[in-house]
C-alpha cells in the first residue's frame, strides 16, 4: 500500500510542476508549487524519513509565504463564475482524497504504547541504542546518533533550514532598504 501512495503522490508532484509551469496566473503557480512541496513532504513521511518530511514542510511553508507575499504585489486576481465552480470542486476532491489518507494513516497506526523497537526487530534504531556507544565512543546515544550516524543528514537539514531563514530575511532586507532610501530622498 506504501508503494501505490507513493506512486500516486509522484504522480501529483508530476501534475502539479506541470500546471505551475504552464498557468498564466502567478498565484495559481506559486499555489502549484506548494502543493508540490507538501507532496514530496509526504512521500517523505512514507519512506520512514521524518526528519527530512519535517524539513521538506518548514522549507516549503517559509519560501510558500515568500511566494505569496511577492505574488500578490504583482498580480491582481479576479474570480469568475466558471473558474470558482472549477476551483472549488478540484478542492474539494483534493480534500476528500487527503482526508481518506489521513483517515488510512490513523487507523493503521499502533496500539498507544507499543514502542516502535518492538514492532521492528531490524530498524536502525535497535543497533543504535544496542552497540551505538560502542561503536562511537560517546557518552550520549542522541549525540552519537545526530553526530555520528546521521551526521551528514543533520548537516543539510541544518542548511536548508538556514538558507530558508536567509532567504526570508534577505527578501525581507531589500524592501527595508527601499522604504529607507525612499524616506532619505524625501528629506532632501
Amino acid at each position: 500500500m506504501t508503494e501505490f501512495l507513493v506512486e500516486f503522490f509522484l504522480v501529483f508532484m508530476v501534475i502539479g510542476a506541470i500546471i505551475a509551469l504552464e498557468t498564466k496566473d502567478l498565484l495559481s503557480s506559486v499555489i502549484s508549487v506548494g502543493a508540490v512541496g507538501v507532496a514530496a513532504s509526504i512521500c517523505f513521511l512514507l519512506l520512514g524519513a521524518p526528519d527530512i518530511a519535517s524539513t521538506q514542510l518548514v522549507v516549503e511553508v517559509l519560501t510558500v509565504i515568500i511566494l505569496i507575499k511577492a505574488t500578490i504585489r504583482h498580480d491582481l486576481v479576479t474570480i469568475d463564475g466558471d473558474r470558482e465552480f472549477f476551483g472549488l470542486t478540484v478542492t474539494l476532491a483534493f480534500l476528500f482524497v487527503f482526508s481518506l489518507f489521513g483517515l488510512r494513516a490513523f487507523w493503521s497506526l499502533p496500539e498507544f504504547g507499543t514502542p516502535g523497537i518492538e514492532r521492528i526487530s531490524a530498524a536502525p534504531s535497535n543497533n543504535y541504542i544496542s552497540s551505538g556507544f560502542k561503536q562511537t565512543g560517546s557518552s550520549n546515544i542522541l549525540t552519537a546518533i545526530l553526530l555520528d550516524y546521521r551526521g551528514l543528514d543533520t548537516f543539510a537539514e541544518l542548511c536548508a533550514l538556514f538558507a530558508g531563514i536567509w532567504g526570508a530575511l534577505a527578501i525581507m532586507r531589500v524592501r527595508s532598504r527601499k522604504k529607507k532610501t525612499g524616506n532619505h530622498d524625501e528629506k532632501k
